[in-house]
């Protein structure tokens, strides 16, 4: 057990850029592809990976001081530090349990698969750490290794779910066919922007507001580009964080710098997935006419759209205010300040964009995180100990995104038992069950 656990950890070890572009080659072989175009689609995606990675870093690398600066400029003063999915990743794999998402993760998908309860063939096995992170937060609250087991399969089958429920949105929004999301990031956002695109239609006023950044940049001129108002976004963010006139300026640089980048390294990984993705639709539709299929990615490719962007950055100082007024919240956003794209990115495809509804939605979302976030706190805390991750010398530290999404107290909360686990478990299935009967994908509407 000692030997799989330290293989499945030096896969993990090699990052998405080094495992996916070995995962598409082999898939993109067993699809019949040339092998030198194989091997040239899954090169392009592992330097996609890494531009975009750097591009994220870019805007960590300024953001995070940035939120810093801002909470010594207001005196802000929270017991609980936000890490980031970064250490919430290195915590979920840190342990034995967490090292046998990946291959519960491949299982769950190819069993969901062959009974045709699923659409989703999920290549971006990197990012089961979510479901290991889920399933280490209820073993250091039930001491149980097989309840935590079992919460990584249901959370599994949970993202199948929405994943399969928001692929219409991920294809038609952001124009990538044959596509979804089964990031445990983004999806909990998902079934929360429904409900709210529902009542912002209802609202007389808010249902006429419409801020799109094509809409902006009409309205506003070369102040509308995407690249000029992240500038501006970031010149605002530096005021606010005290900074004097060269660092407000290189800031302001910077986040204009992410949205001119971001869109070209997503379009890059874009090229790399392309012919794979066709490949296997054509395989698809040669032995199984008229079903569908899609390849589950990381939503990285959608962080790099305009509203999606131009949202998280309005979001980062809505974020750092509503933890200082919220009461009860205990959690002190940092981390995950520069995660937010990933958060909001299946809100904004349900908004269609609107940058004023992705806004508000994000907000009342972060404003459940930040307590969800506090509430998990101890038991994040628990896990990193376990772990044997370095706390920094902070007696309670809790993770944003993950940490505060709902699936985390549907889990650890609301579940935590075999029969909260087993029912949830039942309500999934039977969601699975009714999703697969449902012939057809109805379009959104433009």
């Amino acid at each position: 057990m000692q030997v799989f656990q330290q293989v499945i950890q030096w896969f993990v070890d090699l990052g998405a850029s080094v495992m996916l572009p070995i995962i598409f080659l082999v898939f993109g072989l067993i699809l019949r592809i040339k092998p030198g175009k194989a091997f040239k689609s899954a090169l392009t995606i592992g330097i996609g990976f890494i531009g975009l990675n750097l591009v994220i870093g870019l805007l960590t690398d300024n953001l995070g001081p940035a939120a810093e600066a801002m909470v010594d400029n207001y005196n802000l003063s929270l017991q609980t530090i936000d890490v980031g999915w970064p250490a919430a990743s290195a915590i979920a794999y840190g342990t034995l349990l967490g090292s046998m998402a990946i291959i519960v993760g491949i299982l769950v998908n190819v069993v969901l698969l062959l009974f045709g309860l699923t659409k989703t063939l999920n290549v971006d096995i990197w990012n089961f750490w979510h479901i290991a992170f889920t399933g280490s937060i209820v073993y250091a609250a039930t001491a149980s290794f097989a309840l935590g087991i079992f919460t990584m399969i249901t959370h599994s089958m949970l993202l199948y779910f929405m994943a399969d429920k928001s692929a219409i949105y991920v294809q038609e929004y952001y124009q990538l066919p044959n596509m979804s999301f089964p990031h445990g990031s983004s999806t909990p956002g998902f079934l929360l922007a429904l409900p709210l695109n529902w009542a912002f239609d209802r609202i007389p006023g808010l249902n006429k507001i419409n801020i799109s950044p094509e809409l902006v940049q009409k309205r506003f001129g070369v102040f509308g580009d995407t690249t000029v108002l992240g500038f501006i976004i970031g010149i605002i963010i530096g005021l606010l964080a005290g900074y004097d006139v060269n660092n407000t300026l290189n800031l302001g640089v910077a986040t204009g710098a992410v949205m001119l980048l971001m869109p070209r390294m997503v379009a890059l990984l874009m090229e790399g997935l392309t012919p794979i993705s066709e490949a296997a639709s054509s395989w698809v539709q040669k032995r199984f006419p008229g079903k569908e299929l899609y390849i589950g990615m990381d939503s990285a490719l959608a962080v790099g759209q305009s509203s999606v962007l131009s949202a998280s950055l309005l979001l980062v100082p809505i974020a750092l205010l509503l933890a200082v007024i919220l009461p009860g919240n205990t959690v002190l956003p940092l981390g995950d300040l520069a995660t937010i794209p990933f958060m909001i990115c299946l809100m904004a495809a349900v908004f269609k964009g609107d940058i004023f509804r992705t806004v508000i939605g994000g907000a009342l979302y972060i404003v459940t995180t930040l307590y969800v976030a506090s509430w998990a706190a101890p038991l994040i805390t628990k896990s990193a100990v376990a772990s044997n991750f370095d706390l920094g010398g902070n007696s309670s530290i809790s993770v944003l995104s993950d940490g505060g999404a709902w699936t985390t107290i549907l889990f650890s909360g609301l579940g935590k038992t075999w029969l909260g686990i087993g029912f949830i478990f039942v309500v999934v299935l039977f969601a699975l069950i009714y999703q697969s009967k449902i012939k057809g994908s109805k379009k959104i509407e433009s």
